[in-house]
């Protein structure tokens, strides 16, 4: 048994999509969420960049005393989840992407047509491609980068013609040019959109890794007889802006989700605290 909680982050909000999952299947799970929305997004940024922001979120959570780190980011996932790993030896540190390729490869049949988006950086790894293809040979893959996603999510802008009039415009010659039957979600961010996708592409099949990853977390709790029981942690969810949207935000996606499971929001600024000696 551990009761310590376990750190989830993101660039932003869109993390937060893979918390609701987590409560539903593994209930007595407590966590400590850092969601870094006043340098939001991170997909347009360098890989260096995204490097030492990363790095900065989870010395953090790891002086929180967090039991195991979550990229709910498939960004960071693309690029850094070997450093983590490296840079955290005794923390379990799970990335998005790889529980996800192992669900694609085997569940979908074969010469299933598949696309992935996600923002420009996710894209530009192939991380995704290369996680299912060292899995299955038979899939037929496709990729693109829809990089306005982020930023009208991030400001709320989700049900609405402006966000029907983006998603045509990245997907409409996506899906069709190739003739795709499913789509992976490839931005933690984009669940929240999925209602919208799913009404102007009512023929696809779509695939969230944000409900995957849970099932990840739960195999590596329970092998490290680590699963909480009866813990009293509050949960907590921290942003480097704490802005309306973001509360905002919280409320939307967690609606169905019980009072007690809720959480206290703190704002903290990482490069203010880090100068101060405070992490």
């Amino acid at each position: 048994m551990d009761n310590r909680p376990i750190g989830f982050f993101d660039s932003g909000l869109g993390g937060l999509t893979s918390i609701p999952y987590l409560m539903n299947r593994l209930p007595e799970e407590k966590v400590i969420y850092f969601g870094d929305t006043a340098r939001t997004p991170y997909g347009s940024k360098a890989v260096s960049t995204i490097r030492r922001f990363s790095a900065e979120i989870a010395d953090f959570l790891v002086q929180c005393n967090v039991k195991m780190i979550v990229i709910a980011c498939n960004t960071v996932s693309a690029t850094c989840v070997e450093d983590l790993r490296k840079r955290f030896p005794e923390v379990p540190v799970v990335g998005i992407i790889q529980p996800s390729a192992e669900e694609v490869a085997r569940a979908c049949a074969a010469d299933t047509r598949i696309g992935i988006i996600g923002t420009k950086v996710t894209i530009a790894s192939h991380a995704y491609r290369e996680n299912i293809e060292q899995l299955r040979q038979d899939l037929n893959i496709f990729e693109t980068a829809c990089p306005a996603f982020v930023p009208l999510i991030e400001e709320g802008i989700i049900e609405n013609e402006i966000m029907d009039m983006t998603i045509r415009y990245y997907m409409d010659d996506f899906v069709r040019g190739n003739d795709l039957d499913t789509v992976i979600l490839g931005c933690t961010h984009y669940p929240l959109i999925q209602k919208n996708i799913s009404r102007l592409y009512p023929e696809l099949r779509i695939i969230n890794p944000s409900s995957i990853v849970t099932g990840r977390i739960e195999r590596i709790l329970t092998e490290r007889n680590m699963l909480a029981s009866g813990s009293d942690f509050t949960n907590v969810f921290y942003a480097s802006d704490l802005s309306e949207n973001f509360i905002n935000m919280i409320d939307h996606i967690f609606a169905d989700v019980d009072e007690d499971k809720k959480v206290k929001f703190m704002n903290f600024d990482l490069e203010k605290e880090k100068i101060n000696g405070l992490y």
